[in-house]
């Protein structure tokens, strides 16, 4: 099992900053329109397991769907850093686009399948 880590990480052009703690156990590989047109791999935190350091004010709400996941893009690069939502129980949750984190290799981490398409 991997390892509780802090880590940093941002959007392309670096406006937008986070810093979260996390052991990338569960990375999703979801077959949902949005992720597969994006190529999006979220792992899902706690809110106070995550924080934004800079760019709030750079952020562009997206909502689609069922408009349940508030996902976080950049204004000026575009890169879908993050989303806000809810689990099934209610929770608050953090859905980290895994991509943004600094010094990341997916190919280092075990994705798991997500059917999307069927939510």
């Amino acid at each position: 099992m991997p390892d509780v880590k802090t880590y940093t990480g941002g959007c392309h052009c670096g406006q937008v900053r986070f810093e979260c703690t996390t052991d990338l156990a569960m990375v999703s590989a979801c077959n949902c329109s949005i992720c597969t047109k994006k190529g999006l791999h979220f792992t899902f935190l706690p809110p106070q397991s995550f924080q934004l350091r800079a760019g709030e004010d750079n952020l562009k709400e997206y909502l689609f769907n069922k408009r349940a996941i508030r996902h976080q893009l950049c204004v000026d690069c575009g890169v879908d850093v993050f989303a806000r939502g809810k689990k099934p129980d209610g929770s608050e949750v953090v859905a980290l686009n895994v991509s943004c984190i600094d010094g990341i290799e997916l190919s280092q981490l075990t994705l798991t399948p997500v059917d999307g398409r069927s939510f």
